[in-house]
């Protein structure tokens, strides 16, 4: 009898991998891609909202600054320290500014500056209520030759801080040497007449006008010390009004000359 042999098994070696389905990698990494796009454009729109919030935060912000900058940098430094004169502002209504000419660093001519109020009160409390704001500023009454130039009406005085000089003229309104307001009133003078005492300042027809005329006009006249030719020996030219020439001390004789006795 035959013995059977045990059939005797080999071991089984490692496992032979497959190789990965072509397919399936392509989805996985078409969808890290999609992962990856989604995160780049979301961090994408927050820089972008970051950067208009900060755009609009900087205009809202820097916008009046800049305007403000820009406004106190063009204007002129002397007009800005008028407006910071203490007056009331029954004193200084409708402002009008006026710059001559001239460059407000005196390159080859200085800058000359006028400006024009009105005030509601009379010639003499608006000209104290000026006055008293320079003083407070610093100004320094200028009694020099030629301030004024030539007699005016209302109140003239001038005026002198650091570098600069100022003119204030303090006088009536315009309406004030209207024809209408200064011519006669016949009514007026006859009852004057009848009454053997001097005539009234008439009025206007009905009155209306002398009423409205009230009040005062500041102007206020400023230029560099340097330009100032006041004070100066020899003639020289101030803010105020042109000089004029001076008027003959004697009278010129009329017709030919008489003969001279002796001559003959």
């Amino acid at each position: 009898m035959t013995a059977v042999q045990p059939t005797i098994r080999q071991p089984a070696g490692p496992p032979v991998a497959r190789a990965p389905d072509r397919r399936l990698v392509g989805g996985v990494d078409r969808l890290r891609g999609a992962r990856s796009e989604l995160r780049r454009q979301l961090q994408e729109q927050r820089r972008l909202r970051a950067t208009a919030m900060a755009t609009v935060v900087l205009l809202v912000l820097g916008a009046p600054l800049l305007y403000f900058g820009v406004l106190f940098a063009t204007r002129d430094p002397v007009l800005n320290s008028l407006d910071r004169l203490r007056v009331p502002s029954w004193a200084a209504q409708t402002p009008q500014d006026r710059i001559i000419s001239g460059s407000r660093w005196c390159f080859i001519d200085c800058r000359f500056r006028e400006r024009t109020l009105v005030s509601e009160e009379e010639t003499g409390q608006t000209t104290e209520v000026y006055q008293s704001a320079l003083r407070e500023a610093g100004w320094l009454r200028w009694e020099v030759e030629g301030c004024p130039q030539v007699a005016v009406d209302g109140d003239y005085s001038c005026w002198t801080r650091d570098e600069y000089t100022l003119d204030l003229w303090v006088r009536q309104p315009d309406c004030a040497y209207d024809p209408l307001n200064l011519r006669p009133d016949p009514e007026a003078e006859e009852e004057a007449e009848a009454e053997g005492s001097e005539a009234p300042a008439s009025e206007p027809p009905g009155g209306e006008g002398a009423d409205e005329c009230t009040g005062s006009v500041v102007q206020i006249k400023m230029q560099n010390r340097v330009a100032d030719e006041r004070g100066l020996s020899g003639p020289g030219s101030g803010p105020g009004p042109a000089e004029n020439p001076p008027e003959p001390t004697g009278t010129p004789p009329t017709g030919p000359p008489s003969p001279d006795p002796d001559a003959d």
